[in-house]
């Protein structure tokens, strides 16, 4: 039987949206299927889209005021829904915060897919869920989302830090003057401009909390606003691609981005995170469980916990090997995704009504 071709539109808000689909991307390519990428200005995104040598077409830039944001949103649509007219795909598939895949998905009646791990954005699932064809979540998903929602036991950082796709260079210890056994801890701040941020916080005291932590190894700041002055001093300049090998060779990960503590957590370094917003988040309790992340919305617990395991001098190793138990327990999910986009609508009942059909992508040479 002559294998299906499908053309598939991936939707991309986010720079985490480009690393969760990257590969899926090259894989259906690479069987046949025609792949299109839609995506708007947000950080590094297009940069990171650049580099890896993918095609796509902006649709527009979010705002940071809410007015901003909804005028935005409308462009974005419009310019999304003459894509989809021109491409005509089969499948529409959307990142966490899916909103227009979900609309022109239902306007167009094309099926939409969106990946979501982002249970607190209220506002987005508001007007994604009625509209999106199929949720799929991680189990540790907290919210119900009904029919729609299918649960795998994975987590978006796996679709590209699973060892079946990432492997570490040491070579960006020596981009930034850093010597193999030097212990250094990665900070982050942003922007607090996300339409599921308002209302909530970070870090308040953030020199305090560098001066207390940069006894134990060298403080690297990664930043979306601009900083203090005074903390200028600590910013590195690294090209996004290589931010995951930094995170890997980290002593420990500190800050307020909450992709970049789970990517430092799945890649074995022990994570903090800083956020009023954390304790909505199944994927940070998830990797609680395993003994990488914590969640603290205080600076002084912050600084508690940030020395307590700084000053265990087995940390790097036993980060690793708590990634080994977390790699050998979850499924690759970017093989899982692959099979699922491949065979929908009927994966949608596969794994509904056999939830262990998902671990066979759980092993290494899976695909």
């Amino acid at each position: 039987m002559e294998a299906v071709i499908l053309r598939i539109l991936f939707t991309m808000g986010h720079p985490a949206h480009f690393h969760l689909f990257k590969h899926a991307i090259r894989l259906l390519e690479r069987k046949g299927h025609e792949c299109a990428i839609t995506c708007v200005k947000k950080d590094v995104l297009l940069n990171l889209l650049d580099a890896g040598g993918y095609s796509y077409t902006v649709l527009g830039k979010f705002s940071s005021t809410r007015w901003g944001k909804m005028i935005e949103q409308l462009k974005i649509e419009a310019r999304l829904y003459q894509k989809v007219r021109h491409f005509a795909p089969d499948l529409l598939i959307g990142g966490p915060g899916g909103m227009s895949v979900a609309h022109i998905g239902f306007l167009c009646r094309i099926p939409s897919v969106v990946f979501d791990d982002t249970e607190h954005a209220r506002l987005e699932h508001t007007f994604m869920t009625p509209f999106a064809s199929t949720i799929c979540t991680p189990s540790s998903y907290r919210s119900d989302l009904g029919i729609k929602q299918v649960r795998y036991n994975s987590l978006h950082e796996l679709a590209y830090l699973h060892p079946n796709y990432f492997t570490p260079d040491p070579a960006v210890l020596s981009d930034i003057g850093l010597s193999p056994d030097e212990p250094y801890i990665v900070m982050r701040f942003v922007s607090w401009d996300a339409s599921h941020d308002f209302g909530h916080h970070g870090i308040c005291n953030k020199v305090k909390l560098i001066k207390e932590l940069e006894p134990y190894g060298r403080v690297l700041i990664t930043s979306e606003g601009p900083l203090l002055p005074e903390l200028r001093q600590y910013q590195i300049r690294v090209s996004s691609e290589k931010l995951h090998d930094l995170l890997y060779f980290a002593t420990l990960y500190v800050g307020e981005g909450g992709t970049m503590a789970s990517e430092a957590a799945v890649l074995g370094t022990h994570a903090i995170h800083i956020s009023t917003t954390a304790k909505y988040c199944g994927t940070f309790c998830d990797l609680n469980l395993y003994g990488l992340l914590w969640t603290s919305e205080s600076d002084e617990d912050t600084i508690h916990k940030a020395i307590e395991l700084l000053q265990n001098s087995e940390l790097k190793n036993l980060g690793h090997a708590k990634r080994d138990i977390l790699n050998n327990e979850k499924i690759d999910l970017t093989a899982f995704m692959n099979w699922f986009i491949e065979n929908y609508p009927e994966s949608v009942g596969i794994i509904r009504d056999n939830p262990d059909f998902q671990y066979r992508f759980r092993m290494k040479g899976s695909l």
